[in-house]
């Protein structure tokens, strides 16, 4: 091997590792969610290529509601799942659809799209 292998070869790996890190490794910003007067703990989420924010912390035993606005087209996009709740909901383009559940137990639950590309997640204290 030459010195140009070698620093591709270096210059690669670090690249993968960057990757790995910053879509596995790295900590995502957790949004608490805002109890109203009513007492139902609430959060706004954007999907636009993802969900923001992707990490959501409630606390167990209140009203949750999660308000998606669908801020594009993209066919990934259309259905939220929340298997843990049994949710599966159609999220219409540029629009607000409301998710109202109420966790019982502590835990990391995941959401994803339909297909699975799109996650995030609720965190109940």
């Amino acid at each position: 091997m030459d010195a140009s292998s070698i620093i591709v070869t270096i210059a690669g790996l670090a690249l993968a590792g960057f990757v790995v890190w910053y879509f596995f490794l790295s900590s995502r910003p957790v949004a608490s969610a805002v109890s109203s007067s009513g007492g139902v703990q609430e959060v706004d989420i954007t999907v636009k290529g993802g969900y923001s924010p992707d990490v959501i912390e409630v606390e167990r035993g209140k009203p949750v509601r999660l308000n998606f606005y669908r801020d594009e087209e993209n066919s990934c996009s259309e259905e939220l799942l929340l298997p843990d709740f049994s949710i599966r909901r159609d999220l219409p383009a540029f629009k607000t659809t409301l998710i109202e559940l109420l966790p019982q137990q502590p835990g990391r639950f995941d959401f994803t799209c339909g297909m699975g590309m799109l996650r995030g997640t609720l965190l109940v204290k």
